[in-house]
């Protein structure tokens, strides 16, 4: 099991109570596996001061802000690249197909696309192959990487460390496609509302909804720590 991926994909998740008590452990994860480099994990440091010492409200608003009302910034990976297409759900099929072959079961209503879903899946295999994967979905993480980064937001660290995981960068033709596309303003409602109504298909019972953080999660987390296969 690689704890890193069980770490990020707790921090991509919508902020609780439980995420804040787990922030000690996170670190010697990080620390310890060291899938992350030296200068990835200084810079996740300060989201991990911000989910550690803010008040949890104003962390829950500003991942609403972030995840739930920017479409751009979208954790289901899919959607950037299909939208709401057919054809978002053929690669549904397809990355469930690949779960199910990697031996992980998805279970909760969060979306196969969804990024904290998928570094779980990622944490239940080797390293290379899970880089391989993040390979995958590199342009569009180069993407949220630097969107975030745009809005000043201590969450870039995150996207750009999986970014330089899959060694995926911003230049390719896909992700300046991506780049292309003016960001949503969280602030502008009746735009928002708008955007989302454009929606066709329904894969999950809440799609939108920020994945919660589960017992589970935490308990990979605290998990006795071992170095990661390559």
């Amino acid at each position: 099991m690689i704890r890193t991926f069980n770490a990020l994909s707790a921090l991509l998740c919508y902020p609780q109570i439980d995420l804040q008590a787990a922030i000690p452990e996170i670190r010697t994860v990080l620390a310890g596996e060291a899938v992350l480099t030296p200068a990835q994990i200084a810079a996740v440091q300060p989201l991990l001061e911000r989910m550690e010492t803010s008040d949890i409200y104003d962390l829950q608003e500003a991942y609403v802000l972030l995840f739930d009302r920017s479409r751009t910034l979208s954790l289901n990976l899919f959607e950037h690249i299909h939208g709401e297409s057919r054809d978002r759900g053929g690669a549904m099929v397809d990355l469930l197909e690949t779960y199910r072959a990697g031996g992980f079961d998805l279970v909760g209503p969060e979306l196969p696309d969804h990024l904290p879903v998928l570094l779980e899946f990622l944490s239940t295999q080797a390293l290379t192959d899970a880089r391989g994967l993040l390979a995958d979905a590199g342009p569009i993480l180069a993407v949220l990487a630097e969107r975030l980064a745009r809005r000043e937001t201590p969450y870039a660290a995150v996207l750009a460390a999986l970014a330089d995981l899959g060694q995926a960068a911003s230049d390719t033709e896909v992700a300046a496609a991506l780049l292309a596309e003016s960001d949503d303003d969280p602030e502008d409602l009746a735009a928002l509302d708008a955007v989302w109504e454009e929606a066709q298909v329904t894969f999950a019972p809440d799609p939108n909804a920020g994945c919660p953080i589960s017992r589970d999660i935490l308990a990979k987390i605290d998990a006795p720590l071992r170095p990661a296969s390559a």
